[in-house]
């Protein structure tokens, strides 16, 4: 496999861009490998946090910042996300290795931080030009994806400095309700299947499943992948980890999980590339995760539910930013139909049931 398919940074989209001398002034004060002229471009996907590619010589670095206009802090809290790159660095060697973080609000206007950037592959919505994604390279890489998401939630958290980090007793419930409460604070249409959703999952809460380290955005375009093998490099976006119910981290990654026979309108919204011969399905990924962790998924109905709120939650908060213009960014103009898709795949699973 060659180089070509690395993932690329592209312009910086209008309305997003960084003030780059008092960037490049505070960075050259504070990063010892900083050396040289800054160029900074963005990398393409992600709807919260922003992430921007920033080359100084033949050295590359990852910036990430909240999105502008963005008042939910605690779901775009940098220096939470760096301190957990920071712990976790050590004895997880799938993450990039964080170097600076920034609570001058007087260089861009709001906290950042800078890690080294892990170069590879990253799947989006579409394969890179040229890729030809096999049968046995997709089937390679969702065991993969899985062997990795049990060995994140076998980390001894403790250990690693972050027995802090969330708080597992009563880790669902605070979720269901925090995510419902989210939901009323940045609802713009009315869609009674949200309605419909939020007081099935209120009303069927499990039992509680024990604690882990989760990521909590488990997917393929959070995964950077080895051009030679496509191998898991690193593990992006850390931004909404904690110490909670690690079948909550199961469900949201099944929630991205489109299989092909899915609904063309739940397809259409371009979650990834899980689509594709070779992968594992949902049902698949349940019972190999079951016997590769020990754990008891016989609810992982409700997590699955749960993970389309939570999913069409996070589109909604990011429509209503668009709504109110904070972001300029075209790919959010209709974004209340993904959530409306969402909501109804959600239902319907309840009706299953």
């Amino acid at each position: 496999m060659d180089t070509q398919f690395i993932d690329q940074p592209r312009d910086v989209r209008p309305g997003e861009e960084l003030p780059t001398d008092k960037l490049a002034a505070y960075l050259r004060a504070h990063l010892s490998q900083f050396t040289g002229a800054l160029s900074v471009r963005q990398f393409p996907s992600g709807h919260s946090n922003l992430t921007y590619a920033l080359q100084v010589g033949k050295r590359g670095f990852v910036l990430r910042r909240p999105p502008f206009g963005a008042n939910i802090k605690t779901a775009h809290d940098m220096r939470r996300e760096y301190n957990i790159l920071s712990h976790l660095h050590p004895v997880y060697d799938k993450v990039p290795r964080p170097l600076l973080y920034c609570d001058d609000e007087s260089v861009m206007g709001a906290p950042f931080y800078v890690m080294e950037r892990v170069r590879g592959i990253v799947l989006r919505d579409e394969p890179p030009p040229g890729l030809d994604l096999t049968v046995d390279m997709m089937q390679n890489l969702s065991t993969a994806t899985i062997d990795n998401l049990v060995a994140i939630h076998a980390i001894d958290y403790r250990a690693a400095g972050l027995g802090d980090l969330g708080r597992p007793q009563g880790y669902v419930a605070r979720q269901v309700h925090g995510w419902s409460e989210r939901y009323v604070n940045a609802k713009t249409d009315d869609l009674p299947a949200m309605e419909h959703v939020a007081t099935w999952l209120a009303s069927h809460l499990p039992p509680e499943s024990g604690a882990a380290l989760i990521h909590n955005d488990y997917k393929y375009d959070n995964l950077v992948l080895d051009p030679n093998d496509l191998s898991i490099r690193a593990v992006l976006d850390w931004e909404m980890a904690t110490v909670g119910d690690p079948l909550m981290d199961l469900g949201t990654m099944l929630g991205y999980w489109v299989e092909a026979d899915d609904p063309e309108e739940l397809r259409a919204l371009g979650f990834g590339l899980t689509i594709l011969p070779g992968n594992l399905t949902r049902e698949e990924i349940i019972e190999y995760y079951s016997a590769l962790s020990g754990r008891d998924v016989s609810q992982i109905h409700f997590y699955y539910v749960y993970a389309l709120f939570k999913i069409a939650v996070i589109v909604q908060q990011i429509y209503a930013r668009y709504k109110k213009g904070f972001s300029q960014d075209p790919r959010f103009a209709h974004l209340i139909d993904g959530v409306r898709v969402l909501a109804q795949t959600a239902a319907r699973e309840i009706a299953k049931s």
